[in-house]
């Protein structure tokens, strides 16, 4: 079960709703009308793998197989909302992402990530889960 952490705010906390939502509808419901609901132009994106602009969103997320984001840990901070998941389907194993995200008038119009490959708690130096 995530673990949500309180924000700071009321508008930190619609923050994350509008974060959630636009992730499970583009993402899990495969929604591409998502884009224009929650996301804005220009949208500037700093995932070395991606370039700026929605029309990679576009492009990208019909041919996801197997995806899923779980977020288990969610903060947030003025306009910003972070959010350290399990991903299924982004490589060939499941991965930990952390996002960021920014939001202008409730829309996301900058984004962040870091990718690591999941190490099993018995195979990592100190025993813990990374997520």
């Amino acid at each position: 079960m995530a673990q949500y952490a309180a924000a700071q705010d009321d508008k930190a906390q619609g923050n994350v709703d509008i974060v959630l939502t636009a992730m499970r509808e583009l993402f899990a419901d495969k929604d591409l009308t998502a884009i224009d609901r929650y996301w804005a132009e220009p949208y500037i994106q700093h995932s070395p793998q991606m370039p700026n602009g929605l029309d990679t969103l576009r492009q990208v997320v019909p041919n996801l197989e197997g995806f899923s984001w779980e977020p288990q840990r969610i903060a947030a901070q003025g306009d910003l909302v972070f959010t350290h998941s399990i991903v299924h389907g982004w490589a060939s194993d499941p991965v930990a992402i952390v996002d960021i995200f920014r939001l202008d008038d409730g829309r996301i119009v900058e984004h962040w990530d870091v990718v690591q490959d999941i190490v099993p708690p018995e195979e990592s130096a100190n025993g813990n889960a990374m997520v």
